[in-house]
């Protein structure tokens, strides 16, 4: 949700209608979130984003309320999540970790540098560095992805090819997610230069946490992958999850159009992503209500 988030918040501001953001700035252990999460509330106390869910996000929307009142700049939290822990801060939560969440009232008629500021971003990783990720690059940042380039070629994945994104040369693609972290709300995105590196990423892709898993290629092509990683132990239910061929089909055939038709599945896909997400931190909070 985080350009969603982004626009609504710039909205907010030219239509002068105040509102808070809670921001994750730091977390330590198993945190439900990690940094630079967020959560938007306006007056009707309607928000967008997360922080984490559960007692977090409850204890969260209820400081966004207070400071709707008082319109307090800015505060800061900090949260023990652990359901032993006692005294300021403790949520008995299961998660064992420890979150830093601050919380800001903007006022439309002076919002200081929080248009130039707040940016947030989807995650994008790109594996492969050739001409379909020369093409898809730009167009995922237009759309709030941040991205990162990772190829086994030096020539493929450096800052000259790719100025605005993170690159990352790995030996062989069997240690492409050497130094990456994927999350639940990460986009993977395979586009090696042949099917054996498409195999390499996608064999360890599929054990890693993740919104979007796609895969170039022709049909028959990647029915030999799945071929190859069902006698290897993978299900047919992990596999019919990847999005492949990657994209939209529009007929595309040119780098370019390429990356148009997997950067319109990826909003799609973040869309649903998003919405899932929100329905299922509403029956959590409905959940706690009850109980």
């Amino acid at each position: 949700m985080a350009d969603k988030i982004s626009y609504i918040a710039r909205k907010f501001i030219e239509e002068n209608v105040p509102f808070v953001i809670a921001e994750v700035i730091e977390t330590k252990g198993s945190a439900p979130r990690k940094r630079d999460a967020v959560l938007l509330m306006n007056f009707e106390e309607k928000t967008w984003g997360t922080v984490g869910g559960g007692l977090l996000e409850a204890e969260t929307e209820r400081h966004c309320r207070e400071q709707l009142k008082t319109r307090e700049p800015l505060r800061t939290y900090e949260f023990i999540l652990d359901e032993k822990a006692t005294g300021e801060g403790a949520l008995a939560m299961g998660c064992g970790g420890d979150a830093t969440i601050q919380i800001r009232y903007i006022d439309p008629q002076n919002p200081g540098n929080f248009v130039e500021d707040f940016k947030t971003s989807s995650q994008a990783y790109i594996f492969g560095g050739g001409h379909v990720a020369l093409a898809l690059d730009p167009v995922l940042r237009h759309i709030d992805f941040e991205t990162t380039i990772i190829d086994d070629r030096a020539d493929y994945a450096n800052a000259e090819r790719f100025p605005a994104s993170r690159t990352i040369v790995c030996d062989d693609f069997d240690h492409c997610f050497d130094e990456i972290e994927p999350d639940g709300d990460s986009f993977l995105i395979i586009v090696t230069r042949g099917h054996r590196g498409d195999l390499k990423v996608l064999r360890q892709a599929l054990r890693k946490p993740h919104a979007y898993l796609g895969m170039i290629g022709s049909r028959r092509k990647n029915q030999l992958l799945v071929d190859q990683l069902l006698t290897e132990g993978f299900t047919q239910e992990e596999l019919d999850k990847v999005y492949t061929p990657i994209g939209l089909e529009i007929k595309s055939e040119t780098p370019e159009e390429i990356s148009i038709s997997i950067a319109a599945e990826m909003i799609m896909v973040r869309a649903e992503h998003n919405e899932a997400a929100a329905a299922a931190r509403h029956a959590e909070g409905m959940g706690k209500i009850h109980e």
